[in-house]
């Protein structure tokens, strides 16, 4: 809560001062003349309905102050769509999903009226420091609580206009609207950054966004062993060479972008090794693919590969040439995502779950599973780490630490043995 202190003069009125803590500093503004008390209680209850912070658009020892505009000013998704594409070391992939968040959550929702009118809902924009109608976003113009309208916006969606009860767009989880919060933050910082600065500070600089994982989203799901035994036998029942390619995934804990890239030189057959070198990649269109290297530099990586893997990989070598991918389908050529879950997957948990399994796992769960199982086993969260590429030992721990229960019962007999002995040794020392 804001405060105010009258601050006597000898000569003249006294100075009002208006004082509040902003993430743990004070901040203060005076007032004086003979409206100083008056205007020091509406600057008080501005800065508290803006949450103790600083009123939106007022400099200190200034007031209300609009921003400064650069000459070269410029909009701002003009702006945000130079930045992306001027953007280098990204894939295309990459680029357009930029470009999309760019579209869809900078520039807001075009909604067409019943009229035929167009209004754009949502979106960034600028509602001057005195109040009244919002003006569309440049790089100059656009504040800090400019901003955290943005985000509150984001967080509570954007409510149909017309029709009651339906939305134009949800609201957002915490992850996403860091994620767009973040690439917002490097478009403004572009424009600090510029030869000629087109402004001074970056508007997102402090803004507080809602927790990550603020949300439910769709959980990692873990199978017991006996539980992937019966998806196993009813894709076999299915697709043998699929059967094989999800034994292989849930056996390595290989992204599928990596598994299915794999080629037959990847097989080292004398170290019983697969070396992981290449993943596909969705291009730009987000409908092709191509071969591109793994997600991360850690993703290079070697595995070790059991018995029962090196026979399965030696049935599926034979009359391979060096670059024939090792896992194909019907067609011969490499399997698709789409057709592979639809077409092996999907029927095959199906299937499982008429047969009493009592989880729905997605594809991508054979990663989660393989870490799990390895856990349940006490292998080191870093071996973890390298086995599966993530390119953070933070990664590892973040997403898979919660499994470390093993442990427990050996954490605690050592706590109660450093505990337990000088307990003891003062007990005798006493007697």
């Amino acid at each position: 809560m804001a405060s105010i202190v009258k601050r006597p003069k000898k000569d003249g009125p006294p100075t009002f001062q208006v004082k509040w803590r902003e993430d743990g500093t004070w901040q203060t503004e005076n007032f004086g003349g003979d409206e100083g008390e008056q205007q020091a209680g509406q600057f008080r209850k501005l800065v508290e309905a803006h949450g103790n912070r600083w009123p939106h658009g007022w400099i200190k020892g200034r007031g209300f102050v609009e921003p400064d505009t650069d000459p070269r000013d410029v909009d701002l998704i003009t702006w945000a769509y130079r930045y992306v594409d001027g953007l280098t070391g990204i894939t295309e992939r990459t680029r357009a999903d930029y470009r999309r968040d760019v579209g869809r959550h900078f520039a807001g929702v075009l909604y067409r009226r019943e009229d035929g009118s167009e209004v754009r809902l949502g979106g960034l924009a600028h509602t001057p420091a005195g109040g009244g109608p919002a003006v569309p976003a440049t790089v100059c113009n656009v504040t800090a609580d400019d901003i955290r309208d943005w985000v509150r916006a984001q967080e509570n969606g954007i409510p149909h206009p017309d029709k009651e009860g339906e939305w134009l767009r949800q609201e957002a989880s915490g992850k996403s609207i860091c994620n767009r919060h973040g690439l917002l933050f490097c478009v403004f910082q572009a424009a600090v950054d510029a030869a000629t600065p087109l402004r001074t500070d970056n508007p997102c600089s402090k803004t507080r966004l809602p927790r990550g994982d603020d949300g439910i989203e769709e959980e990692m799901t873990f199978l017991e062993h006996d539980e992937y035994a019966r998806i196993s036998s009813c894709m076999r029942e299915i697709d043998p060479a699929a059967a094989d390619l999800a034994d292989f995934l849930v056996g390595t804990g290989l992204r599928w972008g990596e598994a299915s890239a794999l080629q037959a030189r990847d097989v080292n057959l004398t170290r019983r090794t697969i070396n992981v070198q290449r993943a596909w990649k969705r291009k730009g269109d987000s409908a092709t693919f191509e071969l591109g290297p793994p997600k991360t530099k850690r993703s290079r990586r070697t595995l070790a590969l059991s018995d029962s893997q090196m026979e399965m990989l030696r049935r599926h070598l034979v009359g391979r040439e060096p670059e024939d991918f090792i896992f194909r389908g019907g067609m011969g050529k490499a399997w698709r995502h789409s057709n592979f879950f639809h077409r092996k997957w999907q029927p095959a948990v199906r299937a499982a779950i008429e047969r009493g399994l009592t989880k729905r796992p997605r594809l991508h769960d054979l990663r989660h599973t393989h870490v799990a199982w390895l856990i349940e086993k006490n292998i080191p969260l870093p071996a973890i780490q390298a086995r599966v590429g993530h390119e953070s030992i933070t990664t590892t721990v973040d997403r898979y630490g919660h499994l470390v229960r093993a442990l427990d019962g050996e954490i605690a007999a050592a706590v109660e043995a450093a505990m337990g002995a000088p307990t003891s040794q003062a007990l005798r020392a006493v007697v």
